[in-house]
């Protein structure tokens, strides 16, 4: 009986002991350096907050906290991007317009010029995550110690983090940027496609490094980086066809605090539902007969293109509705040829992948996390609504369109949990969430209009 109390004592010991117990000097100077860094935030710009906004700060710093206490990586990332975001704030300091920093600065300095100015940031963070998936996609056909990553997967790594340190250094400085164009036109920059292409991406980029960690496998890599790069193209088109990159005032209805907090957490939704897909096609590929690989992955997008190019010649359409069908069909085109190349390699694009097991756990994990984040943001959205337009609900088509979505992976999970739905039948549906998901995000703001349509391209 002692015996078995002395066993246990320990342990009892320690779970009183806590949490804060047991941290290390360095936990404690990353804290020491998250709240100083607030400290600063509100004794400078406290005048300019209001009191959600002060809120919203205070609890980001205990969250920031506990994030870099479970994920150490994440303490120098968030260290050097306050640090490279203070530097470019600085140099911006440097030059007055008499209302606040001169942004001509960004032409004119050439830290800002060629790296920290958010835009300048954001174009190296586009070529950090091309370079990336590159990287990543070569380690398919490099050589390699038995059991161990390749050569260019490491660096496929070390690219991604550091395409997501620029992505995040734009972001902050982009917000700055807006403030000093007039007042009242700062705004968190979470507002137009443009913005939140670079949360997508930096977002979905950094959940992805987490489970690679986790799971020790850089295999997944090429999968996950790929739907990022192709954000990423979509972002620098959109910024050379609308020029998006430009700093707008906000419309009324965006001129909320809730939109600080509701985008946000619909991201981490979008980014895990679109990680999850990505390891759907991997499972696919690794374990779906011949058949079903033709008719899902190589019929469905050439059914595509065939339908878009019989409405493009079949028809008789203004030059814009002609123009946009092209387009889309060449954009179909690249994913059946991808998705082609993919069936026609998959022997050597799927030897290295983690057991079909740890696939599955994964593509569980990512979606649950996504739904539960994205109902969050549901709800947001419904209080968001209720303020800017008087009811919490009005079946506007992205709001429609979001039901269907958490509607789609509520099922999945229920399915999941109650009747223990695993493998090809998952992937498949998980695969078909990302259309409908991208429909939600994409589709709404192209052929539909209501509420929403600030929103539009």
């Amino acid at each position: 009986m002692n015996a078995a109390t002395n066993t246990v004592t320990p342990s009892i010991s320690l779970g009183r002991r806590g949490l804060l117990a047991t941290r290390t000097a360095s936990d404690w100077l990353f804290a020491l350096l998250l709240v100083l860094g607030a400290g600063y935030a509100f004794s400078r710009y406290s005048a300019s907050m209001d009191v959600y906004e002060k809120g919203i700060l205070a609890f980001s710093v205990p969250s920031l906290i506990a994030l870099g206490w479970f994920w150490r990586p994440l303490r120098l990332l968030s260290v050097l991007v306050g640090a490279a975001s203070l530097l470019a704030i600085q140099l911006y300091l440097r030059q007055t317009d008499g209302f606040g920093a001169d942004l001509a600065a960004a032409d004119n300095v050439f830290l800002l010029k060629y790296a920290l100015s958010s835009q300048s940031a954001i174009l190296w963070m586009s070529l950090l995550f091309f370079m990336s998936t590159l990287f990543y996609w070569g380690g398919f056909f490099s050589k390699r110690d038995a059991g161990n990553d390749s050569v260019a997967e490491h660096i496929g790594t070390r690219l991604a983090w550091g395409a997501v340190f620029m992505a995040l250094v734009g972001t902050m400085v982009r917000w700055y940027e807006s403030h000093q164009i007039a007042p009242d036109i700062g705004h968190i920059p979470v507002s137009n496609l443009y913005e939140v292409f670079v949360m997508f991406a930096w977002m979905t980029t950094l959940m992805y490094l987490y489970y690679e960690q986790r799971f020790k496998t850089r295999a997944l890599g090429a999968w996950v980086m790929l739907v990022v790069s192709a954000s990423v193209a979509f972002l620098l088109w959109y910024t050379v066809a609308r020029g998006a990159h430009e700093i707008q005032p906000l419309v009324p209805a965006l001129q909320s605090w809730w939109m600080k907090i509701h985008v946000p957490a619909n991201f981490v939704g979008y980014g895990t539902f679109a990680m999850a897909a990505m390891v759907a096609l991997a499972y696919l590929l690794k374990t779906a007969t011949p058949r079903a690989l033709v008719i899902g992955l190589i019929g469905v997008p050439g059914a595509l293109v065939a339908i878009l190019l019989a409405f493009r010649f079949g028809m008789t359409t203004t030059p814009e509705i002609a123009s946009g069908l092209e387009g889309w069909a060449r954009k179909m085109g690249g994913v059946f040829i991808f998705l082609s190349a993919c069936v026609a390699l998959r022997g050597k694009l799927t030897a290295r992948l983690p057991s079909l097991a740890v696939l599955d756990d994964l593509m569980y994990k990512a979606i649950a996390l996504g739904f539960a984040f994205f109902t969050i943001a549901t709800i947001l959205g419904a209080f968001w609504a209720a303020e800017a337009w008087g009811g919490y609900w009005s079946w506007d088509p992205k709001e429609t369109w979001a039901l269907i979505v958490w509607l789609n992976y509520a099922a999945w999970l229920h399915m999941r949990l109650m009747k223990g739905l695993r493998g090809v039948v998952a992937s498949w549906w998980a695969l078909v969430g990302l259309l409908v998901t991208t429909f939600a995000f994409l589709g709404v703001n192209m052929f539909l209009s209501g509420l929403h349509s600030y929103g539009t391209l």
